[in-house]
């Protein structure tokens, strides 16, 4: 365990924590799941881990580890005796596991977002990283120390197989779950009870990590008037939200992830997703305007299906029903999903079971393929083995024969020469080199073929240019001769020709 930490993330609620030279003092209070039948008391105790239901024992085993084995744990549900539910989640089982070295892996959807067991865990314990570490101030996410944000990747990180690129993701998520949980302790714990100064004046019972310094100077940023100007505003904004969801930690990533493994083969669509994150749990709609305007959607779809209205892109079913998107954002698919990366993305590409099956087919295959270059690289060294086993038999029966043949003939002295001369070699090897050198005598006859043929071809072509060059230069002087008689002839219109010009004439003339 790190003790230079303040506050520990290993116990429910740690009210002291003193250090004495070397030894470390603990006071711990731990808080029941349930109170006894029994009796009446209303005394705190620790009560054993209650066993799993089967959806939780269907989704551990879902989980994969980047170790080989992973004990199964049970999640601690921590209550106190004025509130039962759920409570503040601790993630014993996370801590465990990293004390373990036991790192689970989170999985990705096409989309880039989480999916699976360990992404919802994932997210449990970053919630309650951003709780207990990150101070209760009134500041906003950019305004943390990096220190502090450091701490909280290297936590997940050290409990999760993140993968690379994660840590933004990681950082966004903490930033979001520090918000909520300062508005959740402004809406229950503050605003209720402002004429209750009593109560305000220490950490609610659920959350007594909280130290009451912090605790006091977030009450009084909570009820100061610049506050309470920023409050009415952001209420304002949430009233005019009007299909609220019904999801959980999985998000709309999770849920697509679910609905593949229960409708294999079928599109899943943003519209659908949208109309099962408002269902409850038996599968009806509780708000009378989101039943509206799911029985919209599903007529529509039908509409679409029969052919009577197209869908061209961004002009889908969600958009028919509930009208056009805001700039940046798009309904039904969670945050971080832009309407042109969700538009522009071919079908295709999208998460589906086809795809699915084609991944793990291409594993197989690949698998199957290095199995078999490993057989065929060991069939390989065999034949290479029987052929050296050959030759030293051939050379063998060779020596023995000249042994035979000549009188005092001593193997050892040729042994070395005979291995090295060609004649040691078998009768295929000899077979191979005369068509190679057969092969080679071919291709130097064609290559002496083609070239007696490019020199006649240039041959015939210096010839022919030499007597263009030829003509071109004779009639070229026939015509600069002309040329100059009928010059002189306009600048001399007289009867009598001089001789110089009759030498012209007849030089044209020839």
């Amino acid at each position: 365990f790190d003790f230079s930490e303040q506050w520990f993330l290993f116990f429910p609620y740690l009210i002291k924590y003193k250090e004495k030279e070397t030894r470390v003092v603990l006071s711990v209070k731990m808080v029941s799941q349930q109170q006894t039948k029994d009796s009446g008391s209303k005394k705190l105790g620790m009560v054993a881990p209650q066993d799993k239901s089967l959806k939780e024992m269907k989704s551990s085993k879902k989980m994969k580890f980047a170790s080989s084995s992973a004990e199964t744990e049970s999640q601690t549900i921590i209550s106190d005796d004025s509130k039962t539910g759920r409570g503040m989640s601790t993630m014993p089982r996370v801590v465990k596991r990293k004390l373990q070295k036991l790192r689970p892996i989170v999985e990705y959807n096409k989309m880039g977002k989480g999916i699976g067991q360990a992404h919802i865990e994932m997210q449990s314990y970053i919630g309650v990283l951003a709780r207990s570490r990150v101070p209760l101030v009134d500041k906003k996410w950019s305004q943390i120390p990096k220190d502090v944000k450091e701490q909280i990747w290297e936590a997940v990180d050290m409990a999760f197989v993140v993968g690379q690129g994660g840590k933004k993701s990681v950082l966004a998520s903490a930033a979001k779950k520090w918000k909520d949980f300062k508005s959740t302790l402004t809406r229950h714990y503050i605003l209720p009870y402002t004429n209750d100064k009593e109560k305000l004046s220490h950490p609610p019972e659920t959350y007594k990590f909280i130290e009451k310094a912090q605790w006091d100077a977030f009450v009084a940023s909570r009820l100061s008037q610049d506050f309470e100007s920023v409050h009415s505003q952001h209420a304002q904004i949430r009233e005019k939200l009007q299909y609220n969801h019904r999801l959980s930690r999985k998000g709309y990533a999770g849920l697509e992830d679910e609905l593949e493994e229960t409708m294999p083969g079928v599109e899943i669509d943003r519209s659908t997703l949208w109309k099962r994150a408002r269902r409850d749990k038996h599968g009806n709609i509780p708000d009378p305007k989101v039943a509206e305007k799911a029985k919209l959607i599903d007529e529509l779809q039908k509409q679409v299906s029969e052919g009577k209205v197209r869908v061209d892109g961004s002009k889908d079913v969600m958009t028919m029903a509930l009208g056009p998107e805001h700039l940046g954002r798009l309904r039904g698919v969670g945050a971080g999903i832009s309407p042109r990366q969700y538009f522009n993305l071919p079908k295709p590409q999208r998460v589906s079971f086809d795809d699915r099956l084609k991944e793990s087919l291409k594993v197989l295959l690949q698998e199957e393929t290095k199995k078999m270059e490993a057989k065929a690289k060991e069939e390989a060294l065999r034949m290479e083995a029987r052929t050296k086993q050959l030759e030293e038999a051939e050379r063998e029966h060779f020596l023995s024969q000249l042994s035979q043949l000549i009188p005092n003939f001593d193997p050892g002295m040729l042994k070395q020469r005979i291995s090295q001369s060609p004649k040691n070699l078998c009768r295929l090897t000899k077979l191979a080199a005369l068509e190679v050198s057969k092969k080679k005598r071919r291709k130097k006859k064609k290559e002496m073929k083609r070239r007696k043929k490019r020199r006649r071809k240039k041959m015939k072509k210096s010839m022919a240019t030499r007597l263009m060059k030829l003509v071109i230069i004779q009639i070229w002087r026939r015509h600069l001769l002309l040329k100059a008689f009928v010059v002189m002839w306009k600048r001399h219109s007289c009867l009598r020709i001089r001789s110089w010009n009759l030498q012209l004439i007849r030089r044209c003339l020839v």
